[in-house]
């Protein structure tokens, strides 16, 4: 039997599992049997709508936008429904649990109890948050941008830097773009921070250069007084992609990276650029993708081969992982590191201050927002865009501003 059978076989079961606890709330809920049939023909609906887009899309077209959609639909479906089952599941252990105490007991044994309505009415409403969070996510969470920002202290920030303004975007991922004006107001947006320098760290598109065209004119009109850089992300290598032949893919890739200065962003290859101010400069380094899993192309030796130790250096890097295995303890001592990737898996809870949660924290040490260590800055941006799933539920789009100030860190 193939893998691909089995792995059939057992999500088969998974499901069933899921959609046969989620039933029994209809069902302890309602006799009507239109409602159960409405329940069931939706829920097969949304699993063929699904399987026919994965199987009717060529593996040549990559992630598209109608297999985002068909994803969409059926997460935010199936989460209410998990938690229907661990609720409904909860309430069946209690009930084998009363029955087993019924009979060891000396009394009669009582009848094996029926599920109540009021738990399945609790169960409903508590699934209701989830699905109506997944239903705004879709709709309006995906365009929902944050302005975050921070002031970063370095004691050898050199003088003329103090105050120095960085924008930070992340994760374009144009491929899943559909609605033209709210991608333009995203833009307006981080024009209005009037930042001095900005910065791109990676995935400008989910697979092919061709997904940018119709944004070009768009991300063309973003401002900084001393440059727009960029790198590369994992998604701008095409690897995702069911090539024909490799010079196709090599010819992509090229696309992908002419796309950079068309929008007036010079892309850091393995490189360095120095930014002057006053007499002053500081060292920026942008490498290609590193990361744990994933393509490992990057080159920080020869990003920074012309780099002094003494300099005060930004590195950008798509992947935070590399932070955490190669750069943090570096003795090169990189001052501040910029990357994106996660995008906080675009769902979570955060609430300022007192308690954050991302699935995405189970994969990434740092997943999003700013971390210290060793004296040591990175920002993990969440992402200008969106892949996979359609929306973000808790982990908005973000727009980071970064304030060198110089001085003691007293994070």
């Amino acid at each position: 039997m193939s893998r691909w059978i089995i792995t059939i076989i057992i999500f088969t079961v998974i499901f069933l599992f899921v959609e046969l606890y989620a039933f029994q709330v209809i069902k302890t809920l309602t006799r009507n049997r239109l409602i159960k049939w409405a329940w069931i023909l939706v829920s097969v609906a949304i699993y063929a709508n699904f399987l026919y887009t994965i199987f009717s899309t060529p593996r040549s077209a990559g992630q598209t936008v109608g297999f985002q959609l068909a994803a969409g639909l059926l997460l935010t479906f199936l989460i209410p429904k998990l938690v229907l089952l661990l609720i409904m599941f909860g309430e069946d252990v209690f009930r084998v649990i009363r029955k087993l105490f019924s009979i060891a007991s000396s009394g009669e044994t009582e009848m094996f109890t029926s599920r109540r309505a009021f738990i399945s009415k609790i169960a409903l409403g508590i699934a209701a948050i989830p699905f109506a969070s997944f239903l705004y996510g879709i709709w309006q969470g995906r365009y929902n941008y944050k302005v975050l920002k921070y002031q970063v202290f370095f004691e050898d920030l050199p003088e003329a830097f103090d105050g120095f303004t960085i924008t930070q975007i992340s994760d374009i991922h144009s491929g899943s773009f559909t609605n033209k004006e709210k991608i333009e107001y995203g833009v307006d947006l981080i024009n209005e921070q009037q930042s001095d320098l900005m910065l791109f760290t990676g995935d400008i598109v989910n697979n092919m250069a061709t997904e940018m065209d119709d944004w070009i004119d768009v991300f063309k009109r973003l401002k900084a007084p001393y440059g727009k850089y960029s790198i590369l992300g994992n998604h701008d290598y095409g690897d995702y992609v069911q090539w024909e032949k490799p010079e196709d893919k090599l010819k992509n890739f090229q696309a992908v990276k002419d796309i950079h200065p068309k929008i007036g962003f010079d892309l850091l290859l393995d490189e360095h650029r120095y930014i002057e101010k006053n007499g002053q400069k500081l060292a920026l380094i942008g490498v290609e993708n590193w990361g744990k899993g994933f393509n490992q192309a990057g080159d920080l030796d020869k990003a920074t081969s012309q780099v002094n130790k003494e300099d005060f250096k930004i590195l950008m890097t798509h992947d935070p992982s590399h932070w955490e295995y190669r750069v943090k303890q570096d003795d090169f001592n990189y001052h501040l590191t910029l990357s994106g990737h996660t995008h906080g898996l675009q769902m979570g809870i955060e609430i300022p201050g007192f308690f954050r949660w991302s699935p995405s924290q189970y994969v990434y040490k740092q997943w999003a927002g700013l971390y210290n260590e060793f004296g040591r800055f990175i920002n993990v941006n969440r992402g200008f865009g969106y892949h996979a799933f359609p929306g973000r539920v808790g982990i908005w789009p973000e727009i980071t501003v970064i304030e060198l100030k110089k001085g003691v860190n007293n994070v």
